[in-house]
């Protein structure tokens, strides 16, 4: 007999060790079911005891495995699967509950935070957010913490089960197309990651809670603002406390989510000069300053002043640019042309190697250097002028992979655009979801805004914008590649 062409032990043993990961942080929100008394005890303890007990039948089951290599093909499988079972099993909570009753409402809300994206099917008359009890709230908006740096790289920074195989695990996980490096051992970067992430999130409840929040709306806060998720505990999300504070502070920490991680490390460290010299920062950092000074004069007859204007536009350009989707205003109120920009934005997303969704801002620039280069090699058609980042030329290959990749993402928002007009969805909501799923961001346009919710959609098309969330979520490949028919053969 040849060889397997998918060690499929490994694979369950990796799985099974992500839902036990997962079982344990769902009991997190015990002690607030407690605290709350909000009924909901009995429900996460069995949710937590299935998660867990599950993934640990199956890491038990295959320990024998557990130190056999992961090549490509196992990797790619190992972070959709575990995506996919942290989505089913981390529905438990809402529907044995009751509290989202529908499976297909439960599972939508469940993959719309673990992939950070922010849409919701709360809002309607007796499901509404601030009617979800506070414990599920919790859980709610820890799907998106723990989505937000991704769960594979927490499992290789804390378990020493995935080996040599851990850098696979990484690459097809790790957010955006970024070379750098915190340090050469993919152990050790995992954990420096966290360590950065795991800070910010402290930090900001610390902030959020001398600005005028309790303790527990600052750390649901403060999880989904790290994770550029974007998941509130109020019906009219950041704007409904009303503080000035608030939003400044959440837009802060909103555009440090946004940047690369390997820039904040080195920020940390005390080396600015990486920082200044990296051109996608540069690109982002004036993509936020000019579209804010741009939007301003549009929105002033709105507001009473121009730092109301100022700030409401500031906060709605980098929630959107970092495809956190918290709103503070609806921004579909302040006309077509704003609306319209805003649309765009659901494309962008902000940094490689943040977690963020979208295209990310480092492969719109390239490709939008490599356009401008095309004009100078119609005038010197033997001239080699190669595209440069950061004053090092790019290569041909990478050119090329971001050329496959905006291919896929424009094949993808098509194709998932006209599945969901089959279901019945309007032309234009059609586009609005599947761009904001696609993208991770939220909140879309029309009825699907920053003040309107998904409950609405057919059930069919909330399937279908959930793997459309889990391919946006991972890059596109590593989803994508499962379908294709060379993934499974054997040559």
């Amino acid at each position: 007999m040849g060889k397997q062409l998918i060690n499929t032990k490994v694979v369950t043993h990796v799985v099974g060790s992500l839902l036990m990961i997962s079982g344990f942080l769902m009991s997190f929100s015990i002690p607030f079911s407690i605290y709350f008394e909000d009924g909901m005890l009995t429900y996460l303890i069995i949710s937590c005891l299935l998660t867990f007990g599950t993934g640990l039948t199956a890491f038990l089951l295959t320990r024998k495995n557990k130190n056999d290599e992961i090549k490509k093909r196992e990797g790619y499988l190992i972070v959709s699967l575990g995506w996919i079972s942290m989505a089913i099993f981390g529905t438990l909570p809402f529907y044995i509950s009751g509290q989202i009753p529908s499976i297909h409402n439960a599972f939508f809300e469940t993959m719309s935070g673990l992939t950070t994206t922010g849409a919701t099917i709360l809002g309607e008359e007796g499901h509404k957010i601030s009617e979800l009890a506070p414990s599920l709230l919790l859980w709610r908006s820890m799907t998106q913490w723990i989505g937000g740096m991704g769960i594979i790289v927490l499992t290789i920074a804390i378990l020493p089960l995935l080996g040599i195989g851990g850098m696979e695990l990484f690459v097809a996980e790790a957010p955006g197309p970024t070379k750098d490096k915190i340090h050469p051992r993919i152990k050790e970067t995992a954990k420096r990651l966290w360590i950065i992430y795991f800070g910010l999130t402290v930090a900001e409840t610390i902030a959020l809670m001398l600005a005028g929040m309790s303790f527990y709306d600052a750390i649901n806060h403060a999880f989904t603002t790290n994770s550029t998720g974007g998941f509130s505990t109020k019906d009219g999300s950041v704007g409904e406390f009303h503080s000035p504070l608030i939003e400044y502070i959440i837009t802060i920490f909103m555009f440090i989510a946004g940047t690369n991680f390997t820039l904040i490390y080195f920020g940390f460290k005390g080396k600015v000069k990486h920082i200044l010299k990296n051109d996608e920062f540069k690109w982002y950092l004036m993509a936020v300053i000019g579209l804010t000074i741009v939007l301003t004069p549009f929105v002033m007859s709105h507001y009473d002043t121009l730092e109301e204007s100022f700030r409401a536009v500031l906060f709605q350009v980098v929630s959107m640019i970092t495809t956190t989707g918290y709103a503070s205003a609806d921004f579909t109120l302040w006309g077509p042309l704003v609306t319209f920009i805003f649309f765009l934005l659901l494309f962008s997303g902000a940094s490689a190697g943040s977690t963020s969704g979208g295209i990310k801002i480092v492969r719109i620039v390239v490709l939008m250097k490599n356009g401008f280069l095309e004009f100078k090699k119609r005038l010197h058609p033997n001239a080699i002028i190669p595209v440069h980042l950061n004053k090092e030329p790019v290569s041909t290959k990478i050119i090329y992979n971001l050329l496959a990749f905006i291919f896929l993402y424009l094949f993808i928002f098509t194709t998932g655009s006209i599945i969901l007009t089959a279901f019945g969805v309007k032309f234009d909501e059609a586009l609005s979801a599947v761009a904001t799923s696609l993208g991770n961001v939220g909140p879309g346009i029309g009825d699907l805004g920053p003040s309107a919710h998904f409950a609405w959609l057919p059930n069919g098309s909330k399937w279908v914008l959930a793997l459309l969330m889990l391919m946006g979520r991972l890059e596109l490949f590593t989803v994508a590649l499962l379908f294709t028919p060379y993934f499974w053969r054997r040559n």
